[in-house]
């Protein structure tokens, strides 16, 4: 075989080989690109932002096939305004694909320096789709039980799933608005387990983001019920960053969970508007007492509730007076949804001088309330079922 032959097959052999080389590292190179490419779309597929996409677009085909229940009015009285409410539309649940983010931490009562709750609250409302204005859960007409009183380790056992502190809020959407309900107490522990076995799953239907606070007045001297609800709007401001109050006698019990405990963004709402025990009618239409919601903005342009009146009667109705003052009006669901039923109790001795009060109330409006609360937090707890307030208040010698 000739020389040159033998010589140019090896140059050729080793041509070929760099060429498989080169084409191998290229198919390799390829294949490993594209693999990253995949990752990286499957890591922003998996991010909040694109989660909330498909979120809403899978809630607005749902409620596009969704029939809505029937709408109702709210009547409000002096400006003869009508609010017209959302239908109740049928929502969509995602199944929990990724780790919920923590709740707001409640383990411990902070200083009044909340910036770290607020900033977890920022983080989790990023991490999480919105819930729905109106759930599907709500039953309308529901049963009051007002015997056999509950102990309160069956409470704690049946409700379970709250934290501590009396919270609880959904874990598969953010809620817009947290709510803190705050209840004036004292010598009403029947009254209370009552309270609690009735609200929490009622509030849980609703699927709020909520807190029950208890504040309970020490000692044996004149009851003042406002001034507690002004220390309790206080002192649940200072655990976390409350968008709305709902101010709630502890002997009133809801009879329909479409009365929702939400703060409407226009006007203070007064819940407890038809009452068992006055045949479910509206006895005094001015009135804003029992149950009431509003948001921390215009309870604290209101300067809250008149810290004056020791004794039954008349700081519902100077909070009233409060709310017209300031051109602001009160909203009211219709007598067929604000339904209550009052559990018995012997009454307070009246105010002897609450009608003195009500007639300079507008001298003292702004002097007389949040800005004037003078108290001592006497100790604070925070059960399973509610966060607990006792305070040291002095009537005026």
């Amino acid at each position: 075989m000739p020389g040159w032959y033998s010589s140019g097959t090896l140059y050729k052999g080793l041509f070929f080989l760099v060429l498989i080389l080169l084409a191998l590292e290229y198919l390799f190179g390829s294949i490993t690109e594209t693999k990253h490419f995949f990752i990286f779309n499957a890591t922003r597929e998996s991010t909040p932002e694109i989660f909330q996409r498909f979120f809403r677009t899978t809630v607005y085909r749902v409620r596009q096939n969704s029939r809505p229940r029937e709408n109702f009015q709210v009547r409000i009285p002096h400006q003869e305004k009508v609010v017209q409410h959302s239908p109740l539309v049928s929502t969509f649940h995602l199944k929990k694909t990724t780790k919920s983010p923590p709740v707001f931490n409640i383990t411990e009562i902070p200083s009044t320096n909340n910036s770290e709750s607020v900033e977890s609250e920022n983080i989790n409302a990023t991490a999480l789709p919105p819930c729905p204005d109106v759930t599907n859960n709500l039953r309308g007409r529901i049963e009051v039980l007002k015997s056999p009183v509950p102990s309160v380790q069956e409470l704690e056992t049946r409700f379970s799933w709250l934290k501590p502190g009396g919270h609880w809020a959904p874990e598969t959407c953010k809620v817009p608005k947290s709510v803190a309900v705050i209840i004036p107490f004292r010598c009403r522990g029947e009254h209370l387990l009552l309270f609690l076995q009735h609200m929490h799953p009622f509030l849980k239907r609703q699927q709020l983001d909520y807190t029950i606070y208890i504040v309970e007045q020490d000692g044996d001297g004149p009851f003042n019920r406002a001034m507690l609800m002004n220390i309790g709007f206080k002192e649940a401001l200072k655990i976390r960053n409350y968008d709305c109050f709902i101010f709630h006698d502890i002997d009133l019990l809801p009879e329909d969970d479409r009365n929702l405990y939400t703060c409407p963004p226009g006007q203070p709402r007064h819940m407890s508007v038809a009452v068992d025990i006055f045949k479910y009618r509206l006895p005094y239409p001015a009135i804003f007492g029992g149950v009431s919601a509003i948001n921390r903005e215009h309870f604290e342009l209101l300067n809250g509730f008149s810290n004056s009146f020791w004794g039954w009667g008349g700081e519902d109705d100077d909070m009233s007076n409060r709310i017209r003052y300031h051109n602001l009006y009160i909203s009211r669901y219709p007598l067929t949804i604000a339904r209550y039923t009052m559990l018995t109790h012997k009454k307070d001795k009246p105010s002897p001088n609450r009608y003195d009060m009500l007639k300079q109330g507008p001298k003292r409006f702004d002097k007389d309330g949040l800005n004037s609360l003078d108290y001592k937090l006497i100790q604070s707890k925070k059960n399973l079922l509610y966060t607990w307030f006792l305070v040291g208040i002095d009537p005026p010698r």
